[in-house]
């Protein structure tokens, strides 16, 4: 069967840059039955953010292309913005810790001001670079993470997570973080997930899992919520990485296609999961050729 004329299809992790596809990968999104996407900001200069006034201008072109996705092509754009988790380890290395890590607090207190002007829905990408750094950049790091849950709560918004991927101990981590800051671990998303955690083990942290074939069929009879991303780069220098922006649709595609009951869970990922930690119920446009 096809897709459900009711259904959107959400792809909840995925860059759009100026200088790659663009709009043309949202096209292709479209074209394959894509609705809604999260985009996550990104670091479009390519050399280290200096000053609030870089962080400004990074968020205002995410705002940018989240606007020219929608005018162009109908799908729904949700911006996320926060200084990305590496920024302040290169940061570090440019102008010292110290001087790093305000920038970096300076910067989530501009995405917190973003979420509560409804100009982005979440703070990401938050959390632990993905590769070992000096005790004293770790140190700063933590601050910043700490501080960016308790932005969060201020702003009533979700986390969305960059860190190495975690078992059952880093999602409970995760939610003590979340905990001390009087924040609720379902808000917290783990972006990037790449496998499956049992519901009971994962502590009400919410995974969204990279949609690759194989981990798709694992995880579509899980309970809820967990969300299904590309982490779509839109780097010229590497086409189609992480994974094309148009893979959601088609995996959703194939489970309509396997059976009515795999057209049903996605309601779980696409609408139920999106309303419990976003807050926001997705409504599927028409789904027209171009």
């Amino acid at each position: 069967m096809p897709l459900p004329p009711g259904l959107p299809v959400v792809d909840h992790h995925c860059h759009l840059s100026p200088t790659g596809e663009g709009v043309d990968a949202a096209r292709r999104f479209r074209r394959a039955g894509g609705t809604h996407l999260f985009l996550a900001t990104q670091n479009y200069a390519g050399s280290v953010p200096r000053s609030l006034e870089d962080y400004r201008h990074q968020f205002e072109t995410t705002e940018s292309l989240a606007r020219g996705v929608t005018e162009a092509t109908g799908v729904v754009v949700y911006p996320v913005v926060a200084p990305y988790p590496v920024d302040l380890v290169h940061a570090a290395a440019v102008m010292g810790v110290d001087a790093a890590l305000e920038l970096h607090l300076g910067a989530l207190e501009l995405a917190g001001r973003w979420v509560r002007e409804r100009r982005a829905v979440a703070l990401g990408e938050v959390g632990r670079p993905h590769f070992p750094v000096p005790d004293e950049v770790a140190a700063a790091v933590e601050r910043a993470f700490r501080q960016a849950f308790r932005v969060a709560r201020e702003a009533d918004c979700p986390v969305v997570v960059h860190s190495a991927d975690l078992d059952a101990s880093g999602y409970r981590e995760l939610a003590e973080r979340a905990s001390e800051a009087g924040f609720p671990a379902v808000r917290v998303v783990k972006h990037y997930a790449r496998r499956r955690i049992e519901a009971a083990e994962r502590a009400d942290v919410t995974p969204s899992y990279l949609a690759r074939r194989e981990l798709v069929r694992e995880v579509v009879r899980d309970a809820g919520p967990w969300f299904l991303e590309t982490d779509f780069l839109d780097d010229p220098a590497r086409p189609g990485a992480v994974l094309d922006l148009a893979t959601v649709p088609r995996r959703a595609t194939a489970l309509c296609e396997t059976s009515e009951a795999g057209a049903e869970r996605l309601w779980v990922p696409f609408v139920e999961s999106v309303e419990k930690v976003y807050g926001i119920r997705p409504q599927a446009p028409a789904r027209r050729a171009e």
